[in-house]
């Protein structure tokens, strides 16, 4: 079977994956499981850049397909902040995922921004390369406010402070089922599915 490499060692993620991707006759890895400590970085100022940086070093590395993502959240009220830096906001490795969101409510808070005013959205874009280079990306987004508190403890990163008015609750409160039904990543991985399945019959044709 041929084997599919996510680019990221992040478990909710790489769960988050797994659940997505269940229907594909493939199998997933990611970098522990190959023995890989690849760190490249990301020094895109997209997140499509950045995406396609990992993509292609982490195939050239492992000779696989591989698929990897940049995403983020993106705040109006604090100018499109935390952006491309989501995952290091703050400029300090203390900064674990609690770190960072309460870093945006103090943000918020400070600027005295009302609940209308929250509005956010996370962005996702995936890139999908083999050794020889980029094959595409795909992307999907999803649109909430930020609350005032963190609500919930499931999902991940900025999870518990953003809000989905479709859901009622943060994407912290809701199921993974919930979840990856809208999520930036979900809708950007369904994005790349033919893209993933086109590569892979090209692969069994060239065996």
């Amino acid at each position: 079977m041929i084997k599919l490499l996510i680019a990221t060692n992040n478990p909710g993620k790489l769960q988050e994956y797994r659940e997505i991707l269940a229907s594909l006759p493939m199998t997933l890895t990611s970098p522990a499981d190959e023995g890989l400590t690849l760190d490249p970085a990301e020094s895109g100022n997209t997140f499509e850049e950045n995406a396609i940086i990992k993509a292609q070093a982490f195939a050239r590395a492992s000779g696989l397909l591989t698929l990897a993502d940049d995403s983020g959240l993106e705040i109006d009220a604090l100018d499109g902040e935390p952006g491309v830096y989501s995952a290091r906001y703050g400029n300090t490795a203390k900064h674990d995922h609690m770190g960072r969101y309460q870093l945006v409510l103090k943000k918020l808070a400070a600027k005295n921004i009302p609940w209308a005013k929250r509005t956010a959205r996370f962005r996702c874009v995936v890139a999908l390369a083999t050794r020889e280079g980029l094959i595409g990306t795909a992307q999907g987004s999803v649109a909430g406010l930020i609350t005032f508190e963190p609500q919930g403890n499931g999902g991940f990163g900025y999870d518990p402070i953003f809000f989905v008015p479709e859901f009622n609750h943060t994407l912290a409160e809701v199921s993974s089922e919930q979840k990856n039904s809208i999520s930036h990543r979900a809708r950007a991985v369904r994005a790349a599915v033919p893209m993933i399945e086109q590569a892979c019959q090209e692969f069994l044709l060239q065996e």
